[in-house]
This record gives structure tokens, C-alpha cells and sequence, in this order.
């Protein structure tokens, strides 16, 4: 990955980090003056998004740096560790949100100041928007699960706090202090969605689980775009924090010179590093007079099985 992209990363994290800590500030000031669970939990969920963020923060940088002597392969699933640890901090979460509603339904105590509340919850509505787009936007550009799941986390807090807002006004409207233990436990459930769908796309990645479909037909078909490749088969391909890592077996004509084949496969590595940057590509070279009816090269006038 260019110097470029790898700033960006970091800036990016970076702001994570810092909008994340000003929001969790804010909403424990809040839900200390008005007493409001609901604002708590948010301070909560705002606190886990805090952690994930410094993971995150961490992880890029450390993910991007170069392969060494005990990490051949770089460093890249320090990238998928941290989504999975950020997961479990979620559904960690979620269980603490729950633990303190029920405790609050028993006590049906009315949260005071509500309109600091509510001014608090548009504010976090506003700047996890934006963060979380740009969040989101660098990680398709680079490629990184870390600002992923980052950018996951604040678009979840951004639901609880709009399903918070439209409490706390409820609350404030009708005089009913069982709403806000009541959204808390909503807040709940949403924040362990989000936990739970995280968690099954980190340890995924964790255990090399292939590229999604539509990708490995585009691989394959740029490869078979150049006519010298006979046919393509054991396409092998896996992630590793922003990198794709890809390896497959090509079948070339049976005469043609170590030389030329060697530049084929140089050419296909530089083209598929230019689409799907950053990427790792092994090519195995095979005559085509080992093609089997596994994989038989349709229209080849060189193979002597013709």
C-alpha cells in the first residue's frame, strides 16, 4: 500500500479517536446531571466506540508495516484480531446497558434536565454521522477492516441515539419514567446486533474464508483475458487485514520459452495488484500437456491430446 494511503489510515483513525473521546466526555457529564439511564447507556456504547477506536487507531498502524523475518505473509491480521476483539467489546457492552435497566425499571426514577439531554443526543446524531462516513469511505478505499468496523460502531450509535432522542422527548412529553429504562433495554438489543454481526465477519476473516464470489469470478476472468493462458484452476484467495491474497495455477502452451512465460505471469501479477490493490499474488505455471478433463483447454491447438 503507497505512503499515501497509509496517512490517510492513520488520520482517519486518529479522528475516531478523538470525536469518540469528546462524546463519551459530554454524554457522562449529562447523564450524571439529569440521572437519565438511557443517556448512560449511551455514554457506554460511546465508551466501547472510544476502545474500538483506539484498537482500531493502533491496528493500522501496525497492520501496514512491512513483512519481516517472523511475519512473511506482513502484519495484516493484527487488522481482523482487532475487529473480533472490538466485537466482543460490543456484546460486552450490551450486557452491561441491560444489567443497568433493570436495575432502573425497579427504582422508576424520573431523569431530570431533559433538555440538556436532548441537546446532548443531537449532537452525537450529527458528528457520528460524519465521522462514521468517513470512516466508512476510507475503508472502501483502503481496503481496511479495522476503520470498518470502526465506522459499524458509530453507525450503530448513531440508531441508539436517535431511538434515545425520541425517548428522552416521550419522557419529557408524558412524565412517564419507565420510558427511559425501557429505551436502554433497546438501545440493548441493537448495540448486541450489531456485536453479534461483527463478530461472525472477524473470526471469518480470522479463519480464511475465502473472498466473496463476485470478486473470484472477476479474478478469474481478468486472467483469462490474455490468450496465452489455456486455463485457470485452483484459484485460492483470502484476506489479511487490508490485503487480498490470492494464488492459482495457470496452464500455458507446452513450447513456449521459460522466458516468455515468466513475463505472462508478471504482467497478470501487475494487473491484478492494479485492480485489486493491496494484494498478494502467487502464480504456479503448468504445461498444457498436464491438462486433465478437469480442466481441459478448450480451443488449444497446441496440446497434443487434440
Amino acid at each position: 500500500m503507497n505512503e499515501e494511503l497509509v496517512l490517510l489510515k492513520r488520520r482517519t483513525a486518529r479522528l475516531s479517536v478523538v470525536s469518540n473521546t469528546s462524546l463519551v466526555v459530554f454524554k457522562l457529564l449529562v447523564s450524571w446531571q439529569t440521572g437519565a439511564v438511557s443517556i448512560l447507556s449511551e455514554a457506554a456504547h460511546s465508551a466501547v466506540d472510544l476502545l474500538a477506536a483506539l484498537i482500531a487507531w493502533a491496528a493500522v498502524r501496525k497492520s501496514d508495516l512491512p513483512p519481516d523475518e517472523r511475519h512473511a505473509y506482513g502484519h495484516g491480521k493484527i487488522e481482523n484480531l482487532s475487529g473480533a476483539i472490538e466485537a466482543v467489546l460490543i456484546v460486552v457492552a450490551a450486557v452491561g446497558i441491560v444489567w443497568e435497566a433493570v436495575q432502573k425499571l425497579n427504582q422508576q426514577h424520573m431523569p431530570e434536565d431533559l433538555e440538556l439531554g436532548l441537546a446532548v443526543m443531537a449532537l452525537s446524531i450529527v458528528v457520528n454521522w460524519l465521522v462514521s462516513g468517513k470512516l466508512m469511505a476510507v475503508a472502501k478505499t483502503t481496503g481496511s477492516q479495522a476503520l470498518e468496523a470502526d465506522a459499524m460502531h458509530l453507525r450503530a450509535d448513531i440508531w441508539t441515539s436517535v431511538g434515545v432522542l425520541i425517548g428522552l422527548g416521550l419522557i419529557y412529553w408524558t412524565g412517564l419514567p419507565w420510558l427511559d429504562p425501557a429505551i436502554a433495554l433497546v438501545v440493548a438489543v441493537i448495540v448486541f446486533r450489531a456485536g453479534w454481526k461483527l463478530t461472525k465477519n472477524s473470526f471469518a476473516e480470522l479463519t480464511d474464508i475465502s473472498l466473496p464470489a463476485e470478486e473470484e469470478t472477476r479474478i478469474a476472468a481478468l486472467v483469462q483475458t490474455h490468450p496465452e493462458v489455456l486455463s485457470l484452476h485452483r484459484l485460492r484467495t483470502r484476506r489479511s487485514g487490508s490485503y487480498r491474497l490470492l494464488d492459482m495455477h495457470v496452464v500455458l502452451g507446452k513450447d513456449l520459452p521459460l522466458e516468455n512465460a515468466h513475463a505472462i505471469c508478471d504482467q497478470l501479477e501487475a494487473e491484478l495488484k492494479d485492480v485489486f490493490a493491496p494484494c498478494d499474488v502467487i502464480i504456479h505455471m503448468e504445461p498444457c500437456t498436464v491438462a486433465t478433463e478437469e480442466f481441459a483447454c478448450a480451443g488449444c491447438t497446441q496440446c497434443e491430446r487434440r
